[in-house]
């Protein structure tokens, strides 16, 4: 038997087409192995035989097939994607989850936002729960708005965040045994339970996990998994749990079974796994939604614990580079951990190292379409592979490398061709690109324009590749408030080291850490691990006051974890706790994990520190505390290594002394040839070696490429590559003549980053449930005349119509705007859609205090009121403008920096009441705060435009923003080209109706020869005396979706997608209506009807829903007749998913949101805890889809009580003209709304259908049930 000190330590992770093995043995070199994950004609499992191989070398005799001795290994840590491709493959476990009755449905409709907004399929992943058991319980919080008399017979309860909720109904524990039995007997031996409002009051879920428990069932609870606000998250969580666990627990089983005596018995050696949030945990309490980022975790502890120095504290990105993928992190000192993440389509809530994954690997497979590179997002994969594979495969980022000399076939393994025993295959890479290149140079030449070599081309993908990769570094660092260059970069995975100088560069950073295990550094990092132990628990108070309470709940939770670490064996000098608070201003529900600072008990100003550095401002709200957390760690690394920074101090370092053992012809930037490249073995390489680029280095598993304008440090452990600033990236070079199509492409990167980070700093910044929760925004670029440049792909009704507002604004202040103005609109007459959506727009001048405009950025968000005639600002039954509330045809909000609030209180809340009947903003502070968040993501979007101009140069900028539009015309004239063809020249032709009968007819003509159309609405029917009529900036927005959707590939979305659409649109109809008409619906629901009249002329796809169901409830400010205090007014807004048409390929979606809208719903806890309001139904719509050869999508039932009297109104379409089929498929139903009331006479309960626009003043108890419209069939019901 070996002492502790003789025994070995082996680390594995096993991905998806290697298992890394390393291990640490006393007094010997470390062994790194590297097997296939799956080789069934010569072992049953990866990893059991990486251990069996390990004792073979020191030398132990193991036989495949018989069990392994545990007696030499210490410890056994292990990382897993088993349960990433269990979820990704759907292969888990049969299981069942039980939820409140009323939302069986619930995971099926999640958010009800779509995943890719112009797929017109709409797919979504399924949900993972087998059978779904709606439980009769119920609770509710109590509301401080409801009625006092509300439910008298509940009893009140207090949760575990001492809030105080009503128990409406009382758990049926009775009828829970009976689905129980049932379920058993059909099989099931997997549940999750999630159950309204359980993370607060989880006893009725306890109840349930008590007897399903006693059954003899797996049961995942989702009050004890993590018990956080928000059941939709947590409910996801909890039925990935159960799904997941059983295939863990088969797998671990399977890996003891292969050990002498099992693994469950013995405690000899410690057998760990590797968690989600990086930290080690024992193989008996690894669980399923712990597992899902299992083998990414390691290796962000791995380059953590390589890369990081605590003396100097430069912060690191880990760049992990794979096949198909390319994972981004950042470390600096401390792990970033994120709570809400989405992972094949289900919805986590678990602590989970913050890992950014970009669809861009050594397999993404290299395109040129309409004048663009694009690198990904497909991938060649393992089978056919890159081209160089010899299976047949397509050109991919590894031929690129492979082509221009940066991959060695001498060097690689020879297991390609039909033997399995040949190199890569250069030659048909290289007869590939010259046959792309000539293709390429084929369009130049025709546009006169100088040719490329293929040697341009392949570097012109690589360049591309290097900025896909990048763009996730950005949002990493720079949306976050730090700066991108002053961190280093640490690159691993097996592609890495080829594309470490050039993403370094083009990030501005001048330090990369590559270590001699980066091909394994997932499986070093668990030697470098600790053993981790999360405990987290709710809490609802404000900080201030609330502080030695939350120090007491934090002590009670130390104490906890340190007694399971001491049960686990560690010593208490072995443990270290990182105390948490989960923080807020009141009203956001952006919280920020708040970390105690080591040397004062303060959280309240580390918490003003980070919001001001992430958010750029602090609010004088108070701050409200959600969650306790406490992270507990054990140190049991199997070694630890001195830092990159004091290897180089301590090195003597000398230029290299031994020969090169080849050379390549290599191409780089900036080079106009192919140049001698030297090749080192990285094993022939003394230590404190210096060698000067271009260069490359290689070892058994990787191939580093050391840039012309780089060193490369050998050190002990690692390679520390020095990037010294060329003169080109220096600053803006001259002005180029014509437009690089490589460059143009990484510029479309650049442009879309830039309104990406703007959103994503609104939506941080914003208060308002509407922009923060439900994002119903959009943020853009435009250039100097006001033409969209970029649109992140927030909202599709935003898209073209934005434009129309800036251009309006660039007109009316044309020569009369400074650096630090900012202009705020929503009249409909001045390019807005409808009054609550509220632009703000900014200029971006070619310097700070310069005076030439170059860009405008722009950002719209829906306000959820501004006044009007009734709360909410949505009124459906308007008639004329005034009534829907504050209009700002172009008002300075800001002059040279200063934000002028007297004006804003004015426009918002004085000018609005002058009307009848209306009064101004029910919510002025949220509507301050927004639009302060709107000047803050434009602000960003500046910032980050000047940095361009910085790098590049105002002119050349400017040029390639233009060169961007082109691009987008040159793509839709191209698809309008195919559609003539398609159609034998024909004129397009399409007609359907709004409710009150009124036509929008479109006949569509396209030009053949140039790929030009005109989309002409004649025939459309007039204006309507209502609040339906749509501003002509959404028949815009409309036909650019519409465009976009048929494309089917990814391209820039700008003006030039209508540049050669020519949009003839009558005056004075319901899509050009007069300037006080009412427009409130026409953004919601007539621009939904105008994309099915679109779609419909294509024949591309059955009608959807076709409405966005807009649901407005709220009360104007009253006093409480008992107290005589003030009740201040409120407005809450939504819109509800429906039904998708079906398509030739398709069935529709259902209980989602479709075309022209994409924002979220508010999760029923949320709801209910900000409005007196209790949430009985929200559910689909069975057999409201069109039957056909593929059904149309369902759509839903959401059925509101409210607890106190409240103006409650609906503005909806698809109430009496149903969603079309097409091709012999059949209509969906049409939608219906409802007023469940009770009789005064007789106390009956009253069902009244309230039509498609209505407003109701409801009493307590009442309750308004929607019922959406589902989609269009597709084709003959066989």
């Amino acid at each position: 038997m070996a002492s502790d000190s003789e025994k070995i330590t082996i680390s594995i992770d096993r991905g998806g087409t290697f298992t890394d093995v390393h291990a640490i043995v006393p007094g010997q070199p470390d062994i790194i192995l590297k097997l296939l994950s799956v080789d069934p004609a010569h072992y049953q499992d990866a990893p059991t035989e990486g251990v069996r191989q390990v004792l073979e070398l020191v030398g132990e005799k193991h036989p495949r097939g018989t069990p392994l001795k545990l007696d030499r290994i210490g410890c056994l840590r292990m990382g897993t994607t088993v349960a990433t491709n269990a979820l990704l493959e759907r292969k888990g476990a049969r299981s069942a989850l039980f939820t409140t009755k009323g939302f069986k449905d619930l995971l099926k409709i999640g958010d009800q936002s779509r995943p890719y907004i112009f797929d017109l399929t709409m797919a979504r992943p399924g949900v993972l729960p087998e059978a779904v058991v709606e439980v009769n319980e119920r609770v509710v919080p109590i509301h401080p708005s409801a009625d006092k008399d509300i439910f008298p017979n509940a009893l009140v309860v207090e949760g575990v965040t001492g809030e105080k909720f009503r128990v409406v109904q009382e758990l049926e524990i009775n009828e829970v045994k009976a689905e129980l039995e049932r379920l058993k007997e059909e099989g099931y031996r997997s549940l999750s339970v999630a159950l309204v409002h359980s993370f607060a009051y989880p006893e009725h879920e306890r109840r349930i996990g008590e007897l399903a428990e006693a059954m003899g069932f797996s049961v995942t609870l989702s009050s004890r998994l993590q018990p956080m606000i928000k059941i939709v998250p947590r409910g996801m969580s909890a039925a990935a749990d159960a799904y997941l666990t059983p295939v863990i627990k088969t797998y671990i089983d399977s890996i003891s079974s292969s050990f002498e005596g099992g693994l469950e018995k013995q405690d000899a050696c410690r057998f760990e796994f590797m968690q989600s949030d990086g930290g080690l945990v024992d193989f008996r309490n690894f669980s399923g939604l712990k597992a899902i980022l299992s083998g990414p975790a390691a290796g962000v502890v791995g380059f953590a614990a390589t890369s990081w120095d605590p003396t100097q504290r430069t912060p690191v990105i880990g760049f992990d580079m794979g096949g198909t993928s390319t994972d981004v992190s950042r470390f600096d000192g401390h792990y970033e951990h994120v709570f809400g993440s989405k992972v094949a389509g289900i919805q986590i809530q678990s602590p989970q190292l913050d890992i950014n994954t970009v669809a861009a690997g050594g397999g993404s497979i290299l395109a040129w379409r309409n004048g663009l590179f694009y690198v990904g997002p497909e991938s060649a994969g393992a089978h056919p592979g890159p081209a160089c594979y010899r299976k047949g495969g397509p050109l991919t980022v590894t031929d690129a490398n492979l082509f221009l000399g940066r991959l060695l076939p001498e060097y690689f393994p020879h297991i390609f061709g039909p033997s399995e025993d040949q190199p890569l295959d250069t030659d048909v890479t290289t007869k590939l690109f010259t046959e792309l290149t000539e293709k390429i140079n084929k369009e130049r030449r025709e546009q006169g324009q100088d040719e490329f070599t293929a040697e341009e081309v392949a570097l012109g993908f690589l360049k591309v590749a290097d900025e896909s990769m990048a763009r996730p570094i950005r949002n990493l660092t720079e949306a976050r408030g730090f700066e991108t260059a002053s961190h280093h970069l640490s690159c691993f995975g097996g592609a890495g080291g080829q594309h470490a100088c050039s993403v370094a560069a083009s990030l501005g950073i001048s330090r990369i850490i590559i270590h001699k295990y980066s091909s394994v550094l997932s499986a070093y990092g668990l030697a470098l691990a600790e053993v981790v132990k999360e405990s987290q628990e709710p809490v609802a108070t404000a900080y201030l006051g609330s502080e030695s309470m939350l120090h007491k709940r934090l002590e009670d939770l130390t104490a906890a974890t340190t007694a399971d670490m001491k049960s686990q064996g560690f010593s208490a000098d072995q443990i270290r706790h990182e105390l948490y608070l989960n923080m807020r201003y009141e009203g956001s529900d952006t919280g920020l994990m708040i970390l105690k600072p080591n040397d004062s008990d303060n959280f309240f100003e580390q918490f003003k520190l980070r919001h001001r550095r992430e958010f750029g401002f602090n609010s004088d709200r108070a701050v409200f505390v959600d969650d306790v957390r406490v992270r507990t760690i054990a140190s049991a690394q199997a070694r630890t290594e001195k830092s990159p920074l004091v290897q180089l101090k301590e090195a003597n370092i000398q230029d290299v002394a031994v020969s090169p053992a080849g050379t390549s012809k290599a191409y780089f930037d900036g080079q106009s040839t192919r140049i001698d490249t030297p090749l080192y073995r990285l094993k022939e390489l003394a230590k404190s070696t210096r060698i000067r680029g271009p260069a490359i280095i290689i070892d058994e598993t990787q191939t580093i490429v050391v840039a012309p304008s780089a060193v490369a440090h050998i050190l002990e452990t690692c390679i520390l590559i020095d990037l010294e600033k060329t003169k080109t990236e220096s600053g803006p070079s001259q002005v180029e003549t014509e437009i690089d199509p490589i460059r143009l492409t990484i510029f479309g990167h650049r442009f879309m980053s830039i309104a990406e980070q703007m959103g994503r700093t609104l939506q941080k910044t914003s208060v308002s449930t509407n922009i923060k929760e439900r994002l119903d925004f959009s943020c853009a670029l435009f250039s100097p005349d006001g033409g969209l440049v970029a649109n992140a792909p927030h909202l599709p009704v935003h898209l073209g119509s934005m434009q129309f507002a800036v251009r309006y604004q660039h007109e009316r202040w044309l020569g009369k705007l400074e650096d630090g103005d900012v202009l705020v609109a929503n009249h409909p007459s001045a390019g807005g859609t409808h009054l609550p959506d509220i632009t703000v727009i900014t200029p971006v001048f070619d310097r700070p205090g310069g005076d030439k405009i170059m860009f405008y950025v722009a950002s719209r968000g829906h306000h959820a009121d501004i006044g009007g005639i009734l709360p909410g600002s949505m009124p459906p039954k308007s008639t004329a403008l005034w009534q829907e509330g504050a209009m700002m045809e172009g008002e300075k909000i800001v002059s040279n920096g200063v934000f002028d609030e007297e004006r804003i209180i004015e426009l918002l809340l004085k000018k609005p009441a002058e009307y009848p009947g209306c009064t101004g903003t029910r919510c002025l502070s949220d509507n301050i705060s927004d639009l302060k968040a709107q000047i803050a993501a434009n602000t960003r979007g500046i910032t980050l435009i000047q940095a361009l101009f910085a790098e590049y140069g105002v002119e050349t900028v400017q040029r390639y923003m233009y060169g961007i539009q082109a691009t987008a015309e040159t793509a839709v004239r191209e698809l309008l080209k195919g559609l003539h063809q398609r159609v034998g020249g024909k004129p397009l032709e399409a007609v359907d109706y709004m409710d009150d009968g009124t036509p929008i007819k479109l006949k569509i003509t396209i030009n053949g020869e140039d790929g030009s159309a005109v989309f002409d609405f004649a025939g459309t029917g007039p204006e309507v005396y209502g609040s339906w009529n749509a501003p002509i900036a959404i028949t815009h927005s409309a036909v650019i979706y519409c465009l976009r959707c048929l494309i089917k590939t990814d391209m820039p979305l700008n003006q030039g997608c209508l540049a050669p659409i020519d949009i003839r649109v009558p005056d004075r109809c319901i899509l050009s209506p007069s300037k006080t008409a009412a427009v409130v619906g026409g953004n919601v629901v007539t621009s939904q009807r105008i994309t099915d009249v679109v779609l419909k002329a294509f024949n591309a796809c059955a009608a959807s829903q076709g409405c966005c169901n807009n649901l407005t409830f709220g009360h104007n400010t009253k006093t409480d007749p008992d107290t005589g205090t003030t009740i201040p007014g409120f407005g809450y807004y939504e819109t509800i998913a429906g039904g998708a048409g079906a398509g030739p390929t398709w069935r529709g979606e259902s209980g989602i949101h479709v075309h022209m809208t994409n924002t979220r719903i508010t999760d029923p806890e949320i709801l209910e805890k900000r409005y007196p309001t209790l949430l009985r139904r929200f559910t689909l719509r069975p057999g409201s889809g069109g039957k056909g050869l593929h059904p149309g999508g369902d759509g839903v039932v959401r059925d509101i009580e409210f607890l106190t009297s409240i103006e409650c109104s609906i503005l909806s379409e698809r109430r009496v003209f149903r969603p079309y089929g097409l091709e012999g498929g059949e209509d969906a139903q049409a939608g219906l709304n409802l007023w469940i009331t009770t009789d005064e006479e007789t106390g009956a309960e009253k069902v009244v259908n309230i039509g498609g626009k209505n407003t109701v003043s409801m009493q307590k108890h009442d309750r308004i049930v929607i019922m959406t419209a589902g989609g269009g069939g597709w084709g003959k019901a066989e």
